[in-house]
């Protein structure tokens, strides 16, 4: 196969029409997601960018690996029986990931979540046969966090602990990880780049490709406005590792997902493992600025998350020795932000420009009135 200038085309791809498989499950299909190039449009020159594409796991973020990491967990070691409730205090991804899968295994599944987060999460969830437990904006995500605790001690439900369990990272370990050295098995790579949410990610993957890569240098990125890492002052801890407090360097910032008001415990012992090379504030605005343009110019839709991460990637890019090959996290789908700032200049209604297409012909026009 030859791209449009003439070049041959090297692809991992399967030949189109010869089939994924059948599986036996929805669960099954979570992991080896794709990684692709980022076009010269938005990579600088002399580098080369690639984006591990997560939204392409079922129910479209990279937290179905959690919630299948954490599920098996508790299954394997006996915490969860048909008929049991599930809980856990989720931004909206983890949520859906863990509400599938109850669905598919036959649990019931409780969501707390704070009031910020998108709607169209809540009603994902709730699709899925979830219930929502909404908390107050003023709380932050520290109350949801101990809403969920409260529920689950009253109640005798399965806690997740996302921001806690080993489950998390070592879930990352086994499969993000070892899918990048193998999809870059033979090739280049000089940087990963990504944010953290619990850390998971950055803890599990990262490890594995330490291990793996000792020379690829680990990039991590937070939102410069709310620099828990960057402030280098420790999340006071429950005995069960969860926070005891909201962080003091927190604010509100527009990267759902990401940076909660606390360091998770998943992301503290990743830290500790040394494995960061670099590190990234994320400025205000660029985020989705950048998911934008990734859609514009890539057709590439991905959510404030991964326009965070790639703006870090770009940034590194631009930093690093001409020749440079840098891969970076895309977490999740746009079209979990529909009410978001990520959409809020994209109008539901014709535009004068669009207004001015459809007169072009006589007939199917639809006027302001």
């Amino acid at each position: 196969r030859r791209t449009r200038t003439g070049r041959a085309a090297v692809s991992m791809v399967a030949e189109r029409g010869s089939g994924r498989g059948v599986f036996e499950d929805i669960t099954e299909t979570i992991g080896n997601t794709p990684v692709v190039k980022i076009n010269d449009r938005m990579c600088p020159k002399g580098r080369t960018i690639y984006a591990k594409c997560e939204y392409f796991n079922p129910l479209s973020s990279v937290k179905d690996r959690l919630a299948l990491a954490i599920i098996e967990d508790a299954e394997s070691k006996g915490l969860l029986k048909p008929g049991d409730t599930i809980i856990e205090a989720t931004s909206g991804n983890t949520g859906i990931a863990v509400a599938m899968l109850a669905a598919q295994r036959g649990y019931k599944c409780v969501i707390t979540m704070a009031e910020p987060f998108s709607v169209e999460r809540r009603k994902l969830m709730r699709m899925l046969g979830a219930k929502v437990i909404v908390t107050p904006k003023k709380d932050k995500r520290s109350g949801m966090v101990a809403k969920a605790a409260e529920l689950a001690e009253k109640n005798g439900w399965f806690l997740c602990h996302q921001f806690e369990t080993e489950a998390n990272w070592k879930f990352h370990e086994k499969t993000t990880g070892q899918e990048i050295l193998n999809d870059f098995k033979g090739k280049d790579l000089d940087y990963w780049v990504t944010g953290y949410g619990t850390g998971g990610t950055f803890h599990g993957a990262g490890k594995a490709i330490k291990e793996g890569r000792p020379d690829v240098k680990v990039v991590l990125a937070e939102p410069a406005g709310a620099g828990l890492l960057a402030s280098g002052t420790p999340t006071p801890r429950n005995a069960d590792g969860s926070p005891a407090e909201s962080h003091p360097a927190f604010a509100a910032h527009p990267i759902q997902g990401w940076t909660p008001d606390f360091i998770p415990k998943v992301l503290e012992d990743g830290m500790k493992l040394e494995i960061m090379d670099e590190f990234i504030p994320i400025p205000d605005g660029v985020a989705v600025s950048t998911s934008q343009e990734l859609a514009r110019t890539q057709g590439i839709l991905t959510g404030i998350s991964g326009g965070a991460t790639m703006w870090a990637a770009i940034e590194t890019a631009k930093n690093a020795p001409e020749g440079s090959v840098i891969l970076a996290m895309l977490p999740d789908t746009g079209e979990r932000y529909l009410s978001t700032p990520l959409f809020a200049d994209i109008a539901a209604d014709m535009n004068e420009e669009e207004l001015e297409i459809t007169k072009t012909t006589p007939n199917f026009q639809l006027l302001p009135e």
